[in-house]
């Protein structure tokens, strides 16, 4: 097997909010798709958007899943400065900050920020490593 990760699908309350949300708020380019689900291109993966009760009912398991999910998604960038430009393109956008831009212990700079479904995305800056390929 060769791992990877091709698709990460997030369970949302308004498919047309949250859709938005990631489409005109954080300017991710969405992928023409009829359906119950919105896709975005993320330079090697897809980021999926799929309507909560719906995205249980095919898991077949309950939909009340609330407060900590025990997962975060990270957005790594090359600078502090972007990290701070990002978080204010969501919060603008309707994101919760959860945590400000700010030096880390490991020696990066990062922030935290819900989006509209709760779910939780940090915005790093990691002078040590690039975690992708570089273009």
């Amino acid at each position: 097997m060769k791992p990877r990760i091709n698709i990460i699908t997030l369970a949302v309350k308004n498919l047309k909010a949250s859709t938005s949300f990631y489409e005109h708020g954080l300017k991710l380019p969405k992928m023409e798709f009829e359906g119950d689900i919105s896709f975005f291109s993320l330079n090697g993966s897809w980021l999926s958007l799929y309507q909560w009760d719906l995205l249980a009912k095919d898991i077949s398991v309950e939909a009340s899943g609330s407060g900590f999910r025990g997962i975060t998604l990270s957005h790594n960038v090359e600078n502090e400065h972007q990290v701070i430009e990002i978080l204010e393109q969501a919060k603008s956008a309707g994101a919760k900050i959860i945590k400000q831009a700010q030096k880390t212990d490991w020696g990066g700079f990062s922030g935290y920020f819900a989006d509209l479904d709760a779910h939780l995305w940090e915005v790093a800056y990691n002078p040590f490593f690039w975690p992708v390929p570089k273009d």
